[in-house]
């Protein structure tokens, strides 16, 4: 059994986060291999990973994905999750999700207090700006430069102490958490290869109420893509405190995430890799 990681030019074997899987994937006979997207592919599974480059060539990139039968996550969810309007359709199906507006040219509803203007599209919280509370010059400025529909939401300033917790999913089945420091801060400093901000990482174990609605995303989220949850070979819910403290949803990343494997314990990547068994076993 041969499986494909797909990563982009710029990171030829990824960022160093999935090195792990590649012995664990041979411990049960699968043969992993990197390539950068929109090459030739030759797999029995092709599976999403640090692709990061694909918000300046998305449509190339989903042209690439529908013509992958062996992909996973399958075409139709990153086609779904690679617009970030898909908060919109998650906060209709319930789910707590940091309130969110989707902006376009003449945009004026913008929030009181901080908040931020970013991308539909993007990655690596390339594109995404804190705006100080009533600057709206900016906000529009931003907005226009962008030259794209974009999410204006409310800044959730409890982030800036505790940070986000990503909580990820293998199979469809909790596997483990981690948390980011908050990113949209002075002291940031974006990754050599230009492609992502870099994070500060390290393990977490998730409250019951972040594990809830977590649980509760992964649920609406197969619901709205037409599949089961252990069709989705990986998720990464990414978890805020609001206002209340109570967990929002700020994204749920199903396309390309990085999984935190060298936060978390080193059974992490056999789960990864039974996931792929389990994958492969139902194609």
């Amino acid at each position: 059994m041969k499986v494909l990681f797909a990563t982009c030019e710029s990171l030829p074997a990824g960022d160093g986060d999935d090195d792990a899987l590649i012995d664990a994937l041979a411990d049960v006979g699968v043969d992993a291999s990197w390539a950068a997207w929109g090459t030739p592919v030759v797999a029995d599974l092709v599976v999403l990973r640090s692709t990061w480059d694909y918000t300046g060539r998305l449509p190339e990139f989903l042209a690439w994905c529908d013509a992958e039968p062996a992909l996973v996550n399958p075409a139709p969810v990153v086609r779904w999750n690679t617009d970030k309007t898909y908060l919109v359709d998650l906060a209709r199906h319930g789910v707590p999700v940091v309130p969110t507006a989707v902006a376009g040219p003449g945009f004026t509803d913008w929030p009181d207090g901080e908040f931020v203007v970013k991308p539909t599209v993007g990655a690596g919280s390339r594109g995404a700006l804190r705006v100080a509370a009533g600057d709206h010059a900016t906000a529009a400025a931003h907005l226009d430069a962008l030259g794209v529909p974009a999410l204006v939401q409310p800044y959730q300033s409890h982030v800036d102490s505790v940070g986000e917790t990503a909580l990820v999913f293998l199979g469809g089945q909790y596997s483990h958490a981690f948390t980011k420091a908050a990113m949209l801060v002075p002291e940031a400093e974006h990754d050599p290869s230009g492609l992502f901000v870099r994070e500060r990482l390290s393990g977490a174990a998730p409250s019951p109420a972040q594990r809830r609605v977590a649980e509760d995303v992964v649920d609406a989220a197969a619901g709205l893509t037409g599949l089961r949850r252990a069709d989705l070979l990986y998720a990464r819910v990414d978890l805020i405190p609001g206002p209340d403290r109570a967990p929002l949803l700020l994204e749920l990343e199903l396309v390309e995430p990085s999984l935190g494997f060298r936060q978390t314990d080193a059974a992490a990547p056999f789960r990864f890799a039974s996931a792929v068994r389990a994958a492969l076993a139902a194609r």
